[in-house]
């Protein structure tokens, strides 16, 4: 119980202390979360990534093997959820939407803060090589399973390939493979940018709860929030010996597959008229309950 105590306190608690502080905040101040969200999304996030990838030495071969993990582990949980759906024989929309909130952790507003108060400084290079991989499944898949009626999920699908944060990748590995430093008039922007991407995507998430609303739980919900927070860590736990990942990868890998439903996938089911209200609710419900789950997971590593 002293450990449970210990791991809210130092490393939950500051996380969702900030997150209250964006919900209380944010409607008696106005703050509009689409103008927040879109400087995280198209300025802060890219030179995150940038200045953490050009810098860190990560060996391709565990990259790789990360990469593949962490893929695994969420198209098992998308799998999970696909086969429960059916199983209760919910209409396709609310299948789609299960899909959605299985796939899409909330590796970044989340993942980000979490792992570095968990595993120290170091800890942030691999965890956002994780974020990128779910970033690409998660928005291919929630874009073709919403379009699915449409005939255009494909070239949906393929603009994630264009969003900011992956347009960075390239330059940021080269630059690591060729070991260029850039000169501080450059790197030093970069580096200030990138420290404001994390606070600045927690009071988002906060604002964005907020406008959201208190969801009224009920049994779809509880199902397809609990297949996200339970399927994703016991998965994980299972396969990372598989993938030859140990130390501070097997721990990130761990907590990155252990998140809650991201905030864009209610952006994703509204832009697609995916049943927007109840993925919007559910992914409030599933950010509060992983206060117990991940407190669960960072006990057992």
């Amino acid at each position: 119980m002293t450990q449970l105590v210990g791991i809210f306190l130092n490393i939950l608690a500051p996380v969702f202390l900030l997150v209250l502080l964006g919900y209380l905040i944010g409607p008696r101040l106005q703050f509009d979360p689409r103008t927040l969200s879109r400087f995280a999304y198209f300025v802060l996030t890219p030179a995150f990534i940038f200045h953490v990838l050009s810098t860190a030495r990560i060996e391709a071969g565990l990259a790789i093997r990360m990469i593949v993990f962490i893929t695994v582990v969420y198209v098992g949980s998308t799998l999970i959820a696909f086969v429960v759906a059916r199983l209760l024989r919910r209409s396709m929309q609310m299948t789609v939407a299960y899909v959605m909130i299985a796939v899409f952790g909330n590796v970044g507003n989340f993942g980000l803060p979490i792992i570095q108060f968990a595993e120290g400084n170091d800890a942030l290079a691999p965890a956002t090589i994780y974020f990128l991989a779910n970033l690409v499944l998660a928005f291919i898949v929630c874009v073709t399973a919403a379009n699915l009626k449409r005939g255009n999920a494909l070239h949906a699908s393929t603009q994630v390939f264009k969003t900011p944060a992956l347009l960075a990748l390239p330059p940021a590995i080269f630059l690591n493979w060729m070991q260029i430093d850039l000169p501080a008039i450059v790197t030093r922007p970069m580096e200030l940018l990138a420290g404001a991407l994390i606070p600045t995507m927690l009071v988002v998430l906060g604002v964005q709860l907020a406008n959201a609303g208190i969801p009224r739980p009920n049994m779809d919900m509880a199902i397809s929030a609990s297949i996200r927070l339970v399927s994703g860590p016991v998965l994980a736990f299972v396969l990372v010996g598989i993938f030859g990942l140990s130390g501070v990868e097997r721990n990130v890998g761990i907590l990155q597959a252990s998140m809650p439903t991201a905030v864009l996938v209610s952006i994703i089911a509204l832009e697609n008229d995916v049943l927007p209200s109840f993925v919007t609710a559910t992914v409030l419900f599933s950010t509060l309950a992983s206060v117990i789950s991940l407190a669960a997971v960072l006990a057992f590593l």
